[in-house]
């Protein structure tokens, strides 16, 4: 398929994932999930490739929904819902279940629905001035469909915090809660993933994929075809709510939702 909002190169056993609308933040859009989901699924395919970064460009490493996608969902029906839920979902596991290991290259906010492009990669590495925000609490929505990634990610504890209260945390903070493993200065990230790539490319193919799929196995709860649904039921119900209609209609009208007093 052709690529409108990404790009894919190739070169050093590496291939690179990048996201390229910074205009608009490199938001999602149906169309853009479609493009990322068979972007990893090449990527995935391929043996030349050990490692794969997933990079953007911009101030922005993704922010979540794009606004015309979210004007379209404002109406969307609950069944329209569950099949836009379900995409976004398939997108996520097929990052998660990548058989190469993923980085992700994070050299802007992340907000959203682009925590958990982040949260299902394997190794996350972030510049020191990135900000992130799970946000969708004051849409009055819920991070549903992202959130076995994220709360593997950060942890339930920090989850309670940053799922309920919106707030945004910066880059350190993200490496306390153990959302990414590593920030550095802009002028450092390259080299930081470079040496990442580096240790995945000098290690066995075979034990690689091996150790990915053991962590997978054994972390908690498996991340599968019924959690998945409840996920995908989870954001379907709350975004055809009152409330859920009424945040995502505030924040497209740039006005305060109806619960915020005054």
């Amino acid at each position: 398929m052709s690529m409108s909002a990404l790009k894919i190169t190739y070169g050093q056993h590496r291939a690179t994932i990048t996201l390229t609308q910074p205009e608009v933040r490199n938001a999602f859009s149906d169309e853009v999930i479609a493009e990322i989901t068979a972007a990893f699924q090449e990527v995935g395919a391929r043996a030349d490739v050990r490692a794969v970064v997933l990079a953007a460009e911009g101030p922005a490493f993704c922010a979540g929904a794009n606004l015309n996608w979210m004007r379209r969902m404002a109406d969307y029906t609950r069944a329209e819902n569950l099949a836009d839920a379900g995409k976004l979902a398939e997108m996520l596991r097929v990052i998660y279940e990548c058989e190469k290991p993923t980085i992700a290259r994070v050299q802007g906010d992340v907000y959203a629905g682009g925590m958990g492009l982040v949260a299902a990669c394997d190794m996350a590495v972030s510049v020191d001035t990135a900000g992130y925000c799970l946000s969708e609490v004051k849409l009055g929505l819920i991070p549903a469909t992202i959130s076995p990634y994220v709360i593997r990610a950060m942890g339930a504890r920090a989850a309670h915090r940053y799922f309920l209260t919106a707030e945004r945390f910066d880059a350190q903070e993200a490496l306390r809660i153990g959302f990414v493993h590593e920030v550095v200065a802009a002028d450092q990230l390259d080299g930081r993933v470079d040496a990442l790539v580096k240790a995945l490319s000098s290690a066995s193919p075979n034990a690689v994929r091996a150790c990915k799929r053991l962590v997978q196995d054994v972390a908690e709860r498996a991340i599968d075809g019924q959690l998945i649904a409840a996920t995908v039921e989870g954001i379907a119900d709350i975004r055809a709510s009152d409330e859920g209609r009424e945040g995502v209609q505030s924040f497209l009208q740039k006005r305060k939702p109806a619960w915020v007093a005054g």
